[in-house]
């Protein structure tokens, strides 16, 4: 086992560059997809190892559900043994464990209480925004069932893609948030927030929540996706309304009069924080939908570095238990 126990706990430091640079450099689709992935084999081989820290390290106390063949000098010196380290990582594993109950415990309870509160108020289908394209081609991308439209009367300025528990979920809107857009703003608003919940965003969102409360060094992998699945909304919506500017200004005015939010932690159309950067992305060129950039150096070098750092950590936690799986064995009295 060795230092391959403690490696993956630091290795998802290797996915920073690449998360900075996915989020400007490829398409918002491919970058959300492709974080929320890296973070989630690096949470997982991260909290593999503090469990095996911990198994390893109070092997011997009593109580300890391992064989008494553990304490056999022989074992014992095949593996690390340290009953400090292995203390400390079982608080961390309860730590990491709590955080991860909360983000899913308050996810859940936003939702739910969103929905709640909705209760039996009306609803309508989402108008579908006017678009530039072929009508082929937006009836083979559009939803067989289109999110309900509900809009409150609120004189808070807000909008969120509430996603249900089965089905497209719920575009939610305050009135004063209407109020503050003109009807092309609108468009781009419902089209912004559809796109949130026919891509189910939720999910991607929570992944990422999750990978951050199991290791506080995936942090920055968490805001890249918060940040690509606006864009990617963004993008979905531009192309539908066919109008980037269109977006843009819709983004902008919304941040400016949009208040807080009564679901926090849900997709919602002006997030602080990334909104003066998407404006910018809305007025620059379509960012190309292939898969990856033909040719940019620091983006392979990135990218790169964080395949190894993940490669890394999945071998080093895989060897990890698979050697504490044999010691286990060779130590167990037949």
């Amino acid at each position: 086992m060795g230092v391959f126990v403690v490696l993956p706990l630091v290795l998802p430091l290797t996915a920073w560059p690449m998360s900075r640079l996915a989020e400007r450099r490829l398409h918002p689709r491919t970058a959300t997809v492709l974080l929320t992935c890296v973070g989630a084999i690096l949470a997982v081989c991260s909290t593999l190892c503090l469990a095996l820290l911990g198994v390893v390290g109070t092997a011997q106390l009593p109580g300890n559900p391992l064989p008494d063949g553990w304490a056999a000098p022989e074992v014992r010196a095949a593996v690390p043994y340290d009953e400090n380290v292995g203390f400390a990582a079982i608080g961390v594993l309860a730590l990491v464990a709590a955080a991860c109950g909360h983000t899913l415990w308050r996810h859940y309870r936003v939702r739910n209480g969103a929905w709640r509160a909705l209760g039996d108020l009306p609803a309508e289908p989402a108008p579908a925004p006017t678009t530039a394209t072929p009508a082929t081609s937006v009836t083979a991308t559009e939803p067989p069932a289109p999110p309900a439209l509900t809009v409150l009367p609120d004189e808070v300025p807000y909008a969120y893609a509430l996603p249900g528990r089965a089905g497209s979920g719920r575009i939610v809107v305050s009135d004063a948030m209407l109020a503050g857009l003109g009807d092309p703003e609108r468009r781009a608003l419902v089209a912004h927030e559809r796109a949130h919940l026919t891509g189910r965003h939720h999910r991607y969102l929570l992944a990422s929540r999750l990978t951050a409360s199991a290791n506080p060094f995936l942090r920055p992998l968490w805001t890249a996706v918060a940040f690509s699945a606006e864009r990617w909304a963004d993008e979905e919506a531009a192309r539908e309304v066919g109008d980037r500017r269109v977006v843009a200004t819709a983004v902008g005015k919304a941040a400016l009069i949009s208040g807080p939010s009564p679901a926090p932690g849900i997709a919602g159309f002006a997030a602080i924080g990334p909104v003066p950067r998407r404006i910018a992305a809305l007025l620059g060129p379509v960012p190309s939908a292939r898969l990856w950039p033909p040719a940019d150096g620091s983006l392979y070098a990135a990218a790169l570095i964080a395949a190894a750092g993940t490669a890394a950590s999945a071998l080093s936690s895989l060897n990890a238990a698979v050697a504490l799986f044999v010691v286990l064995k060779a130590a167990t009295p037949l």
